[in-house]
This record gives C-alpha cells, sequence and structure tokens, in this order.
C-alpha cells in the first residue's frame, strides 16, 4: 500500500551514490507488481522476490549479503526517508570516526494517510538522548526510534546480521551492537515513521505476543555480555519490568521464566 512512496523517497536523497535492494517477503498483495513497475526505469536497484515468507529478519539478511555499501539502512515499506537523511548520516559517521557504527535522528510519526501525529522528540526530548556507548542505556529504557537507523556495513557483517531466531530485530541489534560500536544522535527530523494498525510493532504488546519470548532470549544474551554491577542492576531492573508485562499479557510461563533468569542475573559477579 505504502511501497512505491518508500521507494521514491529513496530516489529522492541529496546523496548520490545509492544501491537499493528490495527483497519482498512473499507478499499476498499486488507490491511485486508495484515495485517491478516502479524499477522499471531505475538503475543501481536489485529485486528479490521470495517465494516463501520468511520474517523480516531473514529477508534482511538476504538483502544484507548483496550489498556492498560502507553504510546500510534498513527500511520498512510503511515508512519514508526525508531527502537529507543519508548524507547527514554518512557526513555524521565519518565525522565521528570508525568507532562510531549507528547513527539514528528524531522522526516524524504519520498515520496511515500520511498526517502528522507528532514528533518521536515530543516523547523523547533531545536532551535526553544518550550517545557514544550507550550500552547501559539500551537496557534500561527505550529512546531509539529503529526506522531512523543507519549501520556501517562493517558493523552488521561482524554481528553476522540479524538473529534469524527472534521475531523482531531492534533490540538485539541495539544490545549487541552498543557493546562494541558507539552510537550518535542527530536532532533533525530524517525520516517519516508510519503507525499502521497491523504493524509488528503493534503487536508486540498483544495478549500472549510471541515477541515477548524474543525479548526473553535478548535478556539472556544481556547476561552474558554484562561486565559490571552497573549493568547488572540495569539488567535485574529490566527482568522486573518485563515480568509485570508479561504477568499483565498472561504469559504466566514466561513470566516464571524471567524469574529465573533474575535470579542467575543476581548470582552474576562483577569486580568493582
Amino acid at each position: 500500500m505504502f511501497v512505491q512512496e518508500a521507494l521514491a523517497s529513496v530516489y529522492a536523497q541529496t546523496y548520490g551514490n545509492v544501491e537499493l535492494i528490495i527483497v519482498d517477503d512473499a507478499s499476498t498483495d499486488n507490491s511485486a507488481e508495484v515495485i517491478h513497475a516502479f524499477l522499471r526505469d531505475k538503475k543501481f536497484s536489485h529485486f528479490i522476490a521470495l517465494k516463501a515468507n520468511l520474517g523480516s529478519c531473514k529477508a534482511f539478511n538476504i538483502a544484507l549479503k548483496q550489498a556492498r555499501g560502507t553504510f546500510v539502512i534498513d527500511l520498512a515499506a510503511d515508512d519514508v526517508l526525508l531527502p537529507t537523511r543519508i548524507e547527514m548520516g554518512v557526513q555524521q559517521l565519518m565525522t565521528r570516526g570508525l568507532s562510531f557504527g549507528v547513527h539514528f535522528s528524531d522522526a516524524d510519526i504519520i498515520n496511515e494517510a500520511g498526517k502528522h501525529l507528532y514528533f518521536h522528540s515530543d516523547k523523547f526530548p533531545h536532551d535526553s538522548i544518550p550517545q557514544g556507548d550507550i550500552y547501559q542505556a539500551i537496557i534500561e529504557r527505550y529512546f531509539i526510534c529503529s526506522p531512523t537507523m543507519m549501520f556501517r556495513k562493517e558493523l552488521l557483517d561482524a554481528l553476522g546480521g540479524y538473529d534469524e531466531s527472534l521475531s523482531y530485530e531492534d533490540f538485539d541489534l541495539w544490545v549487541r551492537s552498543s557493546r562494541s560500536w558507539q552510537y550518535c544522535y542527530s536532532p533533525e527530523v530524517l525520516i517519516q515513521r508510519r503507525i499502521v494498525s497491523n504493524s509488528l510493532s503493534k503487536k508486540q504488546f498483544a495478549i500472549r505476543s510471541k515477541h515477548q519470548s524474543s525479548t526473553f532470549s535478548i535478556c539472556e544474551k544481556i547476561v552474558t555480555l554484562n561486565k559490571n554491577k552497573a549493568e547488572q542492576r540495569a539488567l535485574s531492573n529490566r527482568i522486573l519490568y518485563e515480568i509485570r508485562l508479561n504477568l499483565k499479557l498472561l504469559n504466566w510461563k514466561l513470566a516464571m521464566m524471567y524469574f529465573g533468569l533474575w535470579r542467575k542475573n543476581r548470582l552474576m559477579k562483577y569486580a568493582e
């Protein structure tokens, strides 16, 4: 429904050296036909039509293997890049240096009709957004609008792309990447994120959502990645939040599993 607008936003970028790789994850609407028609006279594009639905993580990794650029944006078909998004991201990551692997920004949150609802910074003010080493902050709270992210391809390759065992990707990638790479933030609005009624983000907090099992797997990873007591405390607080959430979502078994993980985390020993 929105794919043509998303594609057009890539070709409207002020940064010209762009490779577009599109993966259609066995869509059941007319997306494939729309994409083929749009790309008919376009250069530097690749279209991969999957015969079976593999999920967003596997589909992204297929595209990643084809990518040849230095930087990567994972653009959903619902969202829109504003014209300077790529140029500003490249500029920021090049200026900050090789230790910075991710750039993210403010976003214009829009509805299905494309009308402005609010800015991401209305709920997460610019002065509350951490930069640099954000590993502990990622465990503690949400503050990144995930569609705004630009990655160094080197980072994605080092991590093996998205974890294909998970039902969603962003929290896991934030945790694994921020352990070794720094993040930089721009307060400019560089993307429009569309709120769609049947989106994955909407389903994440539904009763008995499968996404909660993925979050548990990510928290298990955090136990092994933590290096000090401050990070250990951050995870304990996160687990307690997840226990309350899963009780609310009627995920009784998962809530008990989180309690076991909370006890395991409490027993971990770190140097002062």
